[in-house]
C-alpha cells in the first residue's frame, strides 16, 4: 500500500497544488488506515473492510467530524486509485459518512469589535509595539483573513493606494482582497512608525515575522483588555467580518469570494447568524408583522 499511498500524496502536491498542512492531515489518515489494514492487499478491500474501520473509529470515541475526515480523505484516496486504473471499482463508494451536527461559529457585535479595537489605543508613534496591535486587529476585521494569512503579509502584496491584498489562501489559491481606509491607516502608522525596515508586514520582537501563537496572544490580550473573555479567538473576528458584511446586505457569492471558500457551503453557515436581521426587516415590512 506504500507505494500507491505514495503515488496519490505525490498527486495532491503536484497536480492538486495542496499546502503542507493539508498534506499532512491526508498522510496522518492514510497512516492510520495502513495501519489497520496490516498485510491486507489493497484488491481486498472491500465496502465490508471499509465498515469494520469505520465502526474502529468510532471505538476510539472520534466526534463525527473527525470520522468524516478519515473518511473523506479515503474517498479522494480510492477515486484516484480507481481513476489511475490501480483498482477496477471503488470500494467506498456506497459507505455513507456520519451526519456532521452544524456548529454555528461565534460572531462578535459590531459594538464588540468597536470595543476591542479600541481597546489597542497608541497615545503616540513611538509606541511601536501597540501600533503593530493596533494594525493586526484592524486588519484582521477589515479583510476576514485567516489567521495564516494574516501573519503571511508582506509589503509588496499590499497596494496602499487602491486598497486591497494580494492573498495565497488555502490550496494555494490567490485572491485579492479589498482593505478599508481605516485598516489602511492603522497599516501606515505603525509602518512608518516601526525602526526595522523589513518587507515583512508584522514583526515581532526579535524583528522577525511573528506567528500565529503570537497573533493569538496578541488578540486574548486585548480581550482581557476591554473585559470581553468568552471564548473569543483570531477567528472569530473573521466570523464576525462575514456575519457583518451579510446584515449589511452583502450577498453570499461575494462573501464567498472575500472570505476564500472553495464550496458556497461552507460560507452558508453565516445565514443563520442573520436570523435577527431577517426578523428586523420582516417587522418593519410585512403589513400583518
Amino acid at each position: 500500500m506504500d507505494k500507491y499511498i505514495e503515488k496519490f500524496i505525490r498527486y495532491l502536491e503536484i497536480e492538486k497544488n495542496y499546502s503542507p498542512h493539508t498534506i499532512l492531515n491526508y498522510k496522518l489518515d492514510l497512516s492510520d488506515f495502513k495501519k489497520f489494514c496490516g498485510e491486507v492487499e489493497l484488491e481486498k478491500i472491500d465496502y465490508l473492510y471499509l465498515r469494520k474501520y469505520l465502526a474502529v473509529l468510532k471505538e476510539k470515541n472520534l466526534g463525527n467530524r473527525s470520522v468524516g475526515r478519515h473518511l473523506s480523505t479515503l474517498r479522494s484516496f480510492f477515486r484516484f486509485l480507481t481513476r489511475e486504473n490501480y483498482l477496477k471499482t471503488n470500494p467506498i463508494l456506497m459507505l455513507s459518512s456520519p451526519k456532521l451536527d452544524k456548529h454555528l461559529p461565534l460572531f462578535m457585535t459590531e459594538a464588540e469589535v468597536a470595543k476591542l479595537i479600541e481597546s489597542a489605543f497608541a497615545k503616540d508613534d513611538k509606541d511601536e509595539r501597540v501600533l503593530r496591535d493596533r494594525a493586526i486587529l484592524e486588519t484582521f476585521y477589515s479583510s476576514g483573513l485567516r489567521i495564516s494569512e494574516l501573519v503571511a503579509m508582506d509589503s509588496s502584496n499590499v497596494d496602499f493606494i487602491s486598497g486591497i491584498i494580494k492573498v495565497m489562501g488555502k490550496g494555494k489559491k490567490e485572491r485579492i482582497v479589498p482593505l478599508g481606509d481605516i485598516a489602511i491607516r492603522a497599516l501606515r502608522r505603525y509602518l512608518e512608525g516601526r525602526k526595522r525596515k523589513s518587507d515583512i508586514i508584522f514583526l515581532n520582537k526579535n524583528g522577525k515575522r511573528i506567528t500565529t501563537r503570537g497573533v493569538r496572544d496578541i488578540v486574548c490580550k486585548y480581550l482581557k483588555v476591554a473585559g470581553m473573555n468568552r471564548g473569543i479567538s483570531p477567528h472569530t473576528l473573521r466570523h464576525s467580518f462575514a456575519t457583518h458584511l451579510l446584515n449589511r446586505g452583502a450577498d453570499l457569492r461575494t462573501v464567498q469570494e472575500l472570505l476564500g471558500h472553495a464550496n458556497l457551503s461552507t460560507t452558508q453557515i453565516y445565514t443563520h447568524l442573520t436570523t435577527d436581521k431577517l426578523k428586523s426587516v420582516y417587522n418593519k415590512a410585512h403589513p400583518h408583522a
